[in-house]
């Protein structure tokens, strides 16, 4: 992959999907990728580390740190999707509380000039189009409900951008995730493990992380609070110190995935089709009608659409039947699940059952369970207890105490 490089000192950045015009930007060619035998000849104290930078507070105190520490570094700031294609979905005051806009890209630059390391803008529209936001939209529309962020680490943030880095002469790649990475001698293998604040820990959303992505990766945060790292900020005198944190989803500005799914859908010239279909309870009595299976998610109490004198939740979508499937709270409770795309990080995949804690939504508490391997790829999950809400699309992550095992996609 050879990546497009935006000048970071134009004002405006253009979408790089083949339906809009040539970008005005200049590009500039990335030089040869480093061979495996020129890394292993840098010693620490001379190899440069990459860092992503989000023009948040948590990746532009990660710069600092490095800064302060005289690391050689670079700054890389992913350009991922331009909000002017879709207009109507922008936000009719500014979104002070997501990430990657464009006003963040120019937070990040300043942070840079701050520091005084290189820096460049690094367009990865295509790439993100492709691995994320259609499998976001493809998802829902199948009746799963997706974690694009998970998506964005495993196949742009630790794919895409670590080649680039490598690509441009970085060794490591350095991000704001509140996770922790090391090696075991003894087993030979990079192990994930949370963060030592818990109320930030990110490690649920890297579980998609391979052996070769953690040797390159640095969590400087990891053993950090975010207190913490606000006072690093602020005697850093790190621009972006008071910055509030990012909170929605990247790509949708108004935090309304359903207009964000009719809206690019009617971009690409398609349109959601005639999706009306039955409400019923888990005994089988229908209640009304929905209007379409991609506006719900499994757990969703409010705007089901029906009254029926007690609360209601949604229990399953069947996609097969286009039923809508409500029930009581007792109703959500289940003790078993599939997850495909296992990942085993921490250990080699095994080929017997493995006792972990599961954690099967970023905060759900995580539940003692076993896993059973059924192929090379697919695990059936067995809790002791009955838990909520597991939803299909959402991740389990496997946890022995403070180290990530693995984990996989609920089916």
């Amino acid at each position: 992959m050879t990546a497009t490089f935006l000048n970071p000192l134009n004002t405006t950045l253009a979408n790089s999907s083949a339906s809009t015009a040539e970008s005005p930007l200049r590009h500039e060619t990335a030089l040869p990728s480093l061979s495996e035998r020129d890394i292993a000849q840098q010693s620490a104290a001379t190899c440069t580390i990459a860092v992503a930078m989000s023009g948040g507070v948590d990746s532009s105190t990660v710069a600092a740190i490095l800064h302060d520490r005289g690391q050689s570094m670079i700054g890389l700031t992913m350009q991922l999707w331009n909000q002017r294609r879709l207009p109507q979905e922008e936000s009719a005051t500014p979104a002070q509380h997501r990430c990657c806009s464009i006003d963040d890209v120019y937070d990040a630059r300043r942070v840079a000039e701050h520091l005084g390391v290189p820096f460049y803008v690094v367009n990865f529209e295509r790439e993100f189009e492709h691995t994320v936001i259609r499998p976001f939209v493809n998802d829902y529309l199948e009746g799963r409900t997706p974690i694009p962020c998970t998506l964005c680490n495993n196949h742009v943030k630790f794919d895409q951008l670590l080649t680039t880095a490598r690509q441009i002469g970085a060794d490591r790649i350095a991000t704001g995730h509140y996770a922790r990475v090391r090696h075991n001698p003894e087993s030979s293998r990079y192990e994930l493990l949370r963060a030592v604040d818990e109320t930030k820990d990110q490690s649920y959303f890297l579980f998609g992380l391979t052996q070769e992505q953690l040797a390159r990766t640095d969590f400087p945060l990891g053993e950090l609070s975010k207190q913490e790292v606000r006072d690093i900020a602020r005697r850093l005198r790190v621009p972006v110190a008071e910055k509030p944190e990012s909170q929605e989803i990247c790509f949708v500005p108004t935090g309304n995935y359903v207009r964000f799914i009719e809206g690019y859908l009617r971009e690409q010239g398609s349109h959601l089709p005639d999706d009306s279909g039955e409400i019923i309870t888990t005994s089988g009595e229908v209640l009304g009608r929905h209007t379409g299976l991609h506006q719900y998610t499994v757990g969703q109490r409010k705007g089901i659409g029906v009254a029926a004198g007690r609360p209601l939740y949604v229990v399953s979508l069947d996609r097969a039947s286009n039923r809508l499937v409500v029930g009581e709270d007792q109703d959500l409770r289940s003790t078993t699940c599939e997850v495909r795309d296992v990942n085993w990080i921490s250990i080699a995949p095994p080929s017997t059952p493995v006792e972990a804690m599961v954690r099967v939504r970023n905060r759900h508490e995580p539940a003692a369970a076993e896993i059973t391997p059924l192929d090379a790829t697919t695990d059936r999950i067995t809790f002791r207890e009955p838990q909520r809400a597991i939803t299909p699309g959402q991740a389990a992550v496997f946890y022995s105490g403070e180290l990530v095992l693995g984990g996989g996609w609920i089916r």
